[in-house]
């Protein structure tokens, strides 16, 4: 094959990526599916890529809403295909764009890493606030969060415009309010103090977003509630509360 897909657990990438060092793959394309950062270096999953394939191959990230359930039921999407080459981003989009799936071109790698992952926590938050009967609050919290996640890709060197994007906000609606979403589900089960067996991504995000914060001193308070929340065992409404007790602040 030409072109790769890739679509695992974030955390297990590192570790596939050392087996497919093993093998020749010169000038192949890898197209990494999944959103998420390693959770205890914050790196983008592109960094831990190209940490551990040193041959000369292609990378682009695919990210945007989207569940297979509706998929499968031809309920089309719009996604975003991301790159540092910019040929490597429009020959992806190009084979794959589809009626059931539109494609555009990322401009932003590294803001469009950090805002799909990063909306997985945000779907953790959504889902608590279900769980505590509060989803009243999920319209602020779609306002509050990409202004946190903005003002860290920004830090990062990213376009803190990339956040409005399919990445990001784009994904809210299949991550914040879906009965698909595993972290929205994960977030409301955790609260209620149920079991939930699936993968939510969001949780070690959250540990990455931690790391991010403090390296590149940007303030993320939605993201450290849900951590300290998921990591600390902080009471949700305790958290929730420290949140509506910061400092008064202009919106924008």
């Amino acid at each position: 094959a030409d072109i790769i897909l890739i679509a695992i657990g974030a955390q297990n990438l590192r570790s596939l990526c050392k087996q497919i060092a093993l093998c020749p793959v010169e000038e192949k394309t890898f197209v990494l599916c999944m959103k998420g950062l390693e959770e205890h270096s914050g790196k983008r999953l592109s960094q831990v890529f190209n940490e551990e394939i040193l041959q000369p191959v292609s990378l682009a990230i695919w990210v945007g809403p989207g569940h297979v359930q509706e998929l499968v039921k031809n309920v089309p999407s719009c996604m975003v295909i991301n790159s540092d080459n910019t040929y490597i981003t429009k020959r992806v989009a190009t084979i794959f764009n589809s009626e059931l799936i539109r494609l555009y071109y990322g401009q932003d790698l590294l803001g469009s890493e950090i805002g799909a992952a990063s909306k997985n926590v945000v779907g953790i938050a959504a889902g608590m606030l279900d769980g505590l009967n509060l989803g009243s609050l999920k319209g602020p919290l779609m306002a509050r969060a990409p202004r946190e996640i903005s003002r860290l890709i920004k830090a990062m060197g990213g376009n803190e415009l990339t956040v409005y994007g399919l990445s990001h906000i784009g994904d809210y609606e299949a991550t914040l309010f879906s009965s698909y979403s595993h972290n929205r589900k994960f977030g409301e089960a955790f609260v209620k103090k149920e079991r939930f067996d699936k993968l939510a991504e969001g949780v070690s995000t959250a540990t990455a977003l931690m790391v991010l914060s403090k390296r590149y001193n940007s303030e993320l308070p939605i993201c450290e509630a849900v951590y300290s929340i998921v990591k600390k065992g902080h009471p949700p409404r305790k958290a929730l509360k420290n949140l509506f007790l910061r400092s008064t602040k202009y919106e924008f």
